[in-house]
This record gives C-alpha cells, structure tokens and sequence, in this order.
C-alpha cells in the first residue's frame, strides 16, 4: 500500500521496441530493450520532442497512442501505477470525493488503509472526500492525489510523466524520498536534474542524431552525474581519435598525390624511344593505383566524430542590457487575490538593473499570479523592452499557427528568414517548422519564447516557470545563457539549480508579502 511495497519478480520487460510516427514516418524509438528489476528508478531523458511521453504512453496505455505505429514485445507484469502528465479536463472537473470514489480499490479500502496511504502522500485522509474539485488544487497537491489513486491500486511499477512539473520545493523534496522509497521499479520521466540526480540508478537516453534522422537509444545502470561525466569523456576519448586518424590518413593521401603526379608526370614525358622506361612506369602506376584501393580501405575503419543530438544553441545580444541601479519595478500591491480569496497582503518589490530575482513558495500561495500583475505592468512601460513568458503557453501562443508566424511579421521577409535561421539553430527541423504551434512539444513551444525575447531585443524578460519544459540536457544551456544576460529578469521557479545559478536575489511569497529568501 505504500511506496516500499514489494510484489517480487521482474516488473517490466521491453523488447526490441521501434516506434515511427505516423505523420512524418520519423523513426522515434529503434530497437530499444530494456529489464527493470525491484529498485530501479529508471529515468527517461532526452531532447524536446524525442518520445519521452510516448515510451511511457505505449508501455501504460498502447491504445491512446494514436499518432505513432510501434513494433517489439512489452510484457508487463502485474499491475501498472501510470501517472499522466496532465489530467483531463473531466477529471479535473471532478469533485475528490467523485474522484476518488471511482476507484474500485479506494471503496473496498479500510479506513486505516486510507489513513496509510495519507500519510505516503502527504494529504490528510479528509482530502478523499472533499468537494473541491481536483481542478481547484494546486500542482502539487494534484501530482499526490494521482499517486494516491495509484498507491490504491498497490502496483508493480509506477510509470511517472513529469511528476516534478509545478510543483514545489518541499513537494519536490517529497517526491525524492517517494521515488528512493519505492521497492518495485519506478520509470520516470524529468526535467528537473536535481530530483534525476538524487533518485536515478538507471539512465534511458533518447536521442534524434544526423538532423533528427536517426534515432538512438542508450541504457545505462547508473546515476546521472556518473553517466553525463562518463557520456563526455567517452565522447572527448572518440573526437580526438578520429581527429588523429583522420590526420594520419590525410597525411597519406598527400603522400599518394606526390607519388601519384610523379609517376603521372613521368609517364606525360617518357620517350617512344625508351619502351623499358615506358613498361617500368606502367609497372609503377599499377603499385600506385594499389596504394590507392588500400588507403580507400583503410579510410573506412577510420573512428567517426561522435554524434550526440545538439542541445538548444540560444544567447542574447550584449546590447540586452540595463544600466546599473536603473529602476525596473517599484511594485506595491496591498492584497494578492484570486477572486474572493486573499492570498497575500502588503507585497512589495523593487528590482534594479541588472538584477536577476526569482520569487518561490508553496503550491497555491499565487505566484503565477502575482507574475502574471508584475508582467502586465512592464509590458506597458517605453522605457524598457519587456518580454513574458508564461506557465501557460496557450495565453500568449496561437496553437493554429507556425512557428515563424510567432517570430516575425507577415510579408517581412528579412524577418521571416532571420526568424527561420534562428529556428534551425534551436534544433527545429524543416518538418517542425512547418508543424503547426499545437503539435510541437512542451520544450520546443518554450523555446519559441526565447527566441521572441533575442528577436525583440528584450532587456527585461518576466519568467514563469522558465526551464519547466527543456530537458536536463538543455537545461544548463539555459542557465547558462540566462545568468549571463545582462538585462533583468523577474521569474518564478521551483528549479533548485536555477535558483542556485541564475538568481542574484530570491523571495518567497507568504501570506504577509515577499520575504528575502537567504536558503
């Protein structure tokens, strides 16, 4: 009934899987295998768009994925725990008690059964039979009423979609302890690098290499730091040596040309007069054109360069910038609400270039809205370039468009092309681009964002969530290109190593306002 129950024997077996998408016959998965055993935690990782959700999809629910054809054997064994990435909207529209008494196993259940699974979630029992609807909770507390429902069922392995999106800190460090806790095998799949690196003990990598043209797939028993710092090394080890053996063998090519243009010019020259000269480079030319089969030969067991799929390539302009001590927000709102309900009172902010704040806090505390207030006074102002990037795509992107439609103007075609120039740098295939907004990924719609922020010159960028979307791969990219902007930012996040890397200054919000947040 909790995480620490054990049923015994292989949980999962999947082989020779291949998966191709129905729209653009794109081979998403090829020939994957893979055993989980009692205490792997299995992490699925990988770009945006490279079947993450789709893996975990055809393993728990085969008949759902309508979009993709798929070959190989699965052989579950027991019974699946699936938590979905997103509720629907009838099940969000549910009441808990209509939720919960759904469930066969909940309504057989005995209060103490109830009780114990309570307490392996984190919600008080009382919560099954609430009329709130699940609609109503915030994201964590619906990532734990889905495990609830799960534990309920006592599976033989949780399959996990993005348990770690919107949810926070000590949701998060709740979920670490559930996942280590978890005796029958556990495949997930995360953006969040910290929660991989304190629970994985198993690697899946998904990658689309030579332009998303081929699909490859690693397995690796280990924990992620190791298989990153391994995966690089490997990758050091093979660029240098096919460096090496490309160099000796160009040096032998030019060697060949010499003998061959030599031979080549005796040949133009010799005398009619002199036939023991002509047979002897004849001779000699055949040597030659062996010399040549041998090194084409040769040239095939020459170590290729590694391919590894490219993580996002994004930076901003130097020009992105905000003068020292220049006042981008003066912010003071006596009470945060969402309808009738006060959230907080007395919220104040003051941000100076180029500072880079973020504001935590617990589920439900208004974050997202007190951004969202924050977004809308900047947007307004002439004397900065405000850029926003909400938790919810669907406010700011139109899902019936394409990409480039976002990015620059119609009938602009400078635009148009920096804008296609810039999609290819961010991994965006001919295909994708030509894909409406709606089918792209979580990650790959995010990016559209940044993209507008480096278009528009943005000098001051207000972040919902940022990196809730990009791969732990991208990620550090990400990071990386947003400690080093030299605008201001004002975000949002529950990404540890976002905070850590990129915050120069960080709040929580309370019910009594922002206070400064020292870890």
């Amino acid at each position: 009934m909790t995480p620490n129950n054990l049923k015994g024997g292989d949980s999962i077996q999947v082989k020779h899987l291949s998966v191709t998408h129905k729209k653009d016959t794109r081979l998403i998965i090829n020939d994957l295998s893979l055993t989980l055993n009692q205490g792997d935690k299995a992490v699925i990782i990988g770009e945006e768009g490279d079947g993450k959700s789709t893996l975990l999809k055809i393993i728990a629910e085969p008949d759902s994925v309508d979009y993709a054809d798929y070959t190989g054997e699965i052989s579950p064994v027991g019974i699946i725990g699936y938590l979905k990435q997103e509720l629907n909207a009838d099940e969000k529209s549910q009441t808990l008690a209509g939720y919960f008494a759904g469930i066969d196993e909940f309504s057989l259940a005995s209060p103490a059964e109830w009780a114990e699974v309570s307490r392996a979630v984190g919600l008080e029992p009382d919560l099954f039979f609430a009329n709130t609807t699940v609609g109503q909770l915030s994201g964590g507390e619906r990532v734990k009423i889905q495990l609830a429902k799960i534990l309920f069922a006592k599976p033989d392995i949780y399959l996990l979609d993005e348990p770690s999106n919107d949810i926070d800190i000590d949701t998060l460090n709740w979920l670490e302890r559930f996942i280590n806790t978890a005796k029958v095998p556990v495949l997930y799949v995360s953006h969040d690098e910290t929660l991989i690196a304190n629970t994985a003990n198993v690697i899946v990598h998904m990658e689309q290499v030579r332009g998303k043209s081929l699909a490859r797939i690693t397995v690796a028993r280990s924990c992620y730091d190791d298989y990153i710092m391994a995966r690089q090394r490997a990758m050091s080890y093979q660029a240098q040596q096919a460096r090496r053996e490309k160099d000796e063998h160009d040096a032998k090519l030019r060697r060949f040309h010499r003998i061959q243009q030599s031979v080549e010019h005796a040949q133009n020259t010799v005398s009619r007069q002199d036939p023991a000269k002509g047979r002897l480079l004849k001779k000699k030319m055949r040597s030659v054109k062996s010399l040549e089969r041998r090194i084409d030969r040769e040239s095939q067991d020459i170590t290729a360069a590694p391919e590894s799929e490219n993580a996002i390539f994004l930076s901003f302009d130097n020009a992105n910038h905000v003068p020292n001590g220049k006042v981008v927000l003066d912010f003071l709102l006596d009470e945060l609400r969402v309808g009738n309900e006060v959230l907080s009172t007395g919220v104040e902010l003051r941000v100076t270039g180029p500072e880079h704040v973020c504001v935590i806090g617990k589920n439900g505390a208004g974050k997202s809205t007190l951004i969202r207030k924050i977004a809308d006074m900047l947007l307004c102002r002439n004397d900065i370039r405000a850029a926003y990037m909400p938790q919810n795509y669907e406010e700011l992107l139109d899902y019936g468009a394409v990409a480039a439609e976002f990015l620059a103007p119609a009938g602009d075609r400078a635009a148009v092309t920096r804008a296609m120039s810039l999609l290819g740098s961010a991994r965006y295939t001919r295909d994708e681009m030509s894909h409406t907004i709606g089918e792209l990924s979580g990650g790959q719609k995010g990016k559209l964002f940044f993209l507008k922020m480096i278009i528009d010159g943005a000098n001051v960028l207000v972040l919902d969530e940022p990196t809730r979307n990009f791969s732990p791969l991208s990620n550090p990219i990400l990071r990386d290109m947003l400690k080093n902007f030299k605008g201001a930012i004002i975000s949002v996040s529950h990404d540890r190593r976002y905070i850590a890397e990129v915050a120069t200054r960080v709040y929580e919000l309370k019910p009594t306002g922002l206070r400064e947040f020292k870890g």
